[in-house]
């Protein structure tokens, strides 16, 4: 027989959107999935923030076009004060929320006319500390955003002088990340353990003073860093 503290505990969601019935819709497909708990619900950015402080979900879906304080300010508070991480929902028109979530430190991105099942597991994988959803989506999104170098109505950050303190095998996952790796696939190109490659994941994006694995990706491609 299972002992009971084997099972994890769920994976806690905040849901944020303004537009009720698509948030509804959303609720309803993340109460249904098994390990997930719906946490709360916001309207609005503000709301949003402040569900997220008395809260602490590990994850919060946040759209980027609301009221009051629109999703990439939002998103910005929040992984700030490192509350949970934000899982973007998008129509993916490569605009300057996108760009803007970008560099606020969302975690990963969304369609908004994704199938449930794929919301459900973009919540397990941001939750999972893999930033990387929807492989065919972020990818294009880096690539877009490297050619473009980075150009958005937010001001340009300098590449972070942290590059040059990574070990070998630092530049080795940062690499994997640019490629739009998990981190059991950059496991298996570099030949070592997930749970290793989690860790030098966790120590450069401090190293680097970035707030999600996606800024990483990002990186990677503009300073032209592959991996394994």
């Amino acid at each position: 027989m299972r002992d009971e503290t084997d099972v994890p505990p769920p994976v806690r969601v905040l849901v944020a959107e303004d537009q009720q019935a698509v948030r509804a819709g959303l609720v309803l497909i993340l109460r249904h999935a098994r390990g997930i708990e719906v946490a709360g619900e916001a309207g609005d950015g503000e709301e949003a923030v402040r569900l997220a402080r008395e809260l602490r979900p590990d994850v919060v879906l946040m759209d980027v076009q609301m009221p009051r304080l629109d999703g990439v300010t939002a998103t910005e508070r929040i992984t700030r004060e490192r509350l949970a991480d934000v899982l973007v929902l998008t129509t993916f028109d490569l605009d300057e929320y996108v760009f803007g979530a970008l560099r606020a430190g969302a975690a990963g991105f969304l369609l908004k006319d994704s199938e449930a099942a794929q919301v459900v597991e973009a919540v397990r994988t941001v939750a999972r500390g893999e930033g990387m959803v929807a492989p065919a989506v972020t990818r294009r999104l880096i690539a877009e955003f490297a050619r473009s170098g980075g150009r958005s109505p937010a001001p340009a950050r300098p590449c972070p002088p942290g590059l040059d303190e990574l070990t070998p095998r630092e530049r080795e996952v940062l690499g994997c990340l640019g490629a739009g790796l998990s981190n059991a696939e950059a496991a298996a190109r570099l030949g070592t353990a997930e749970a290793t490659v989690k860790t030098h994941v966790s120590r450069l994006l401090a190293k680097l003073g970035l707030r999600s694995r996606t800024q990483a990706a990002v990186l990677a491609q503009e300073s032209g860093i592959t991996g394994g």
